[in-house]
């Protein structure tokens, strides 16, 4: 069952959001295996993410990749974790 994630990095700016993407893009296995859809807003306090992922396992995968990487660029990761929801249902509009 696909799983929305909903992440809110407080004190993250858009550079430092980019930097981290970059290193994930990087790596020599693709840590986006299994992520839907990915879409990333820029507010105020911060950055806040919003991925749809094939599971909770595919998740899990990526956190576990990108939370190390995130610590080593010094992303301050004080907003807590993520909110995890099944999904009921997606669409994905031309597929």
């Amino acid at each position: 069952m696909a799983i929305f994630v909903h992440a809110t990095l407080s004190g993250v700016t858009a550079d430092q959001y980019d930097a981290l993407h970059r290193e994930l893009q990087a790596l020599p296995e693709d840590p986006f295996a299994g992520c839907l859809s990915q879409v990333c807003t820029v507010t105020r306090s911060g950055v806040e993410l919003f991925d749809l992922w094939e599971s909770p396992e595919a998740a899990e995968r990526f956190g576990a990749v990108m939370l190390p990487i995130a610590e080593k660029l010094g992303l301050p990761m004080t907003s807590g974790p993520p909110k995890m929801s099944q999904t009921h249902r997606y669409r994905v509009p031309g597929a």
